[in-house]
């Protein structure tokens, strides 16, 4: 594995971004519940990787220089998310020009990209919000042979050495490894930025590189989805009323 000096060559920063249905969206599926019906949503940049992994990697530009380029998998509706990305500070996007089917391929193209570009950092929110699969980021450091730290909720780097707090059962977990290496971002890796005017100035100008995607077997295919079963109405128990609120909760939800 090689590392350098970020002192003599400023640090290369790669996020990886997807588009997620904005949380108000109204779900709803086609072709015999088998595809996403797209009619009418908007998409929000995945807050995951918005928020935590790319505020957090302009953050370390900020203060270390370098460069911090985000990549998406996926098709031109997603080329306004993209530009979002630019707005809040991203120097550069790439586009592989492809359907993200699922969460190997998405690796995959990612790690084909990558694979001779250099990068120190790959960052990336933990999971999308949602398909909540948290599988990409591990799928990306095994393909590029780098160490992965998931959910981290901070992260220094101080030359060549990344010190990282990561949620962990029953507290936080300190953790230090060598650059380069890749990250999952959870809550409290850095603030979510608004793009102000300039930012969204820029963003039109900056470069937005569309790739070819590479050849990848497909390894799933959806048989269908299903909507969650209904939410059933509240039933409120009187505080003082202890034996049937025991009693609701073991005859009727059988919880205890």
């Amino acid at each position: 594995m090689i590392t350098k000096s970020i002192k003599n060559n400023p640090m290369k920063i790669l996020v990886c971004i997807s588009k997620s249905p904005d949380t108000t969206s109204k779900i709803s599926f086609t072709e015999n519940n088998t595809k996403f019906d797209e009619a009418g949503i908007q998409y929000i940049i995945n807050p995951y990787d918005e928020w935590y992994a790319l505020v957090r990697g302009i953050e370390l530009k900020e203060a270390n220089g370098g460069s911090v380029t985000t990549i998406t998998v996926g098709t031109a509706s997603d080329d306004p998310t993209i530009r979002k990305a630019l707005a809040i500070g991203a120097d550069n996007a790439v586009r592989i020009d492809a359907e993200a089917k699922d969460a190997f391929f998405v690796a995959k193209q990612i790690a084909e990209y990558a694979k001779d570009k250099a990068y120190d950092l790959v960052l990336l929110g933990k999971e999308t919000i949602s398909y909540n699969g948290a599988q990409v980021g591990g799928m990306v450091a095994e393909l590029l042979d780098l160490p992965y730290i998931s959910l981290a909720s901070k992260l220094e780097i101080n030359g060549t050495t990344a010190s990282i707090t990561r949620d962990a059962k029953g507290g936080d977990e300190l953790v230090e490894a060598n650059l380069p290496l890749t990250i999952s971002a959870s809550k409290g890796m850095a603030e979510q930025r608004i793009p102000n005017m300039r930012g969204i100035m820029a963003a039109r100008s900056k470069p937005l590189t569309v790739v070819a995607p590479a050849e990848v077997a497909e390894t799933i295919s959806t048989i269908n989805y299903e909507m969650p079963p209904e939410k059933s109405g509240c039933k409120y128990v009187d505080a003082n009323n202890m034996e049937e609120l025991v009693d609701l909760l073991h005859n009727e939800a059988k919880v205890i």
